[in-house]
């Protein structure tokens, strides 16, 4: 785990996890700029589900944050954190990059095709048996990604009742 990652392990959403971040970006070079405050905020916000750009950028101008805060900025701004190890950036298949905060820790995913929410686990199992294929095939493994697709509960849910209420009335 590096220093910037470890750094952000437990981390809650409160006010001096704010003041920390800011003391944390100093400490690797980065000054707390008012377009990263509020981007790194989006992000830790971000519940089940892991914004693109462009999420953040919507979410700045919902919150009348955009003063001096385009989409070039929250691009770059995106950029310089995850080159600097504070986000995690992932791809899925619809090819457009999310970001997340970095804990440190490996993380795999579920998403969910009908609603879009990202449910993060990690299962040892599987880890396992991952290293274990690598090494069966000659490989040593340096990273791997891991991203299961489907329904979540709640869109299942929905899609069932939804079929119910066609059949009741046709």
């Amino acid at each position: 785990m590096n220093a910037i990652a470890s750094s952000h392990a437990g981390r809650n959403a409160d006010a001096d996890a704010d003041a920390g971040e800011a003391h944390d970006l100093k400490g690797v070079g980065l000054k707390a700029t008012w377009p990263r405050m509020p981007v790194l905020e989006i992000i830790r916000n971000s519940i089940n589900h892991q914004p693109s750009s462009e999420d953040v950028y919507r979410r700045v101008l919902d919150q009348g944050l955009d003063v001096g805060v385009g989409l070039a900025t929250v691009h770059h701004v995106l950029s310089q954190l995850g080159g600097d190890g504070w986000l995690s950036r992932n791809v899925f298949d619809d090819g457009e990059a999310v970001f997340e905060i970095n804990e440190g820790n490996h993380d795999d995913h579920l998403i969910c095709l009908t609603c879009g929410q990202v449910d993060e686990f990690n299962n040892e199992a599987i880890e396992a048996l991952q290293r274990g294929v690598a090494t069966a095939q000659g490989h040593e493994l340096a990273d791997h990604r891991l991203a299961l697709y489907g329904r979540c509960a709640a869109c299942v849910n929905s899609v069932a009742a939804d079929a119910r209420t066609d059949q009741a009335h046709p």
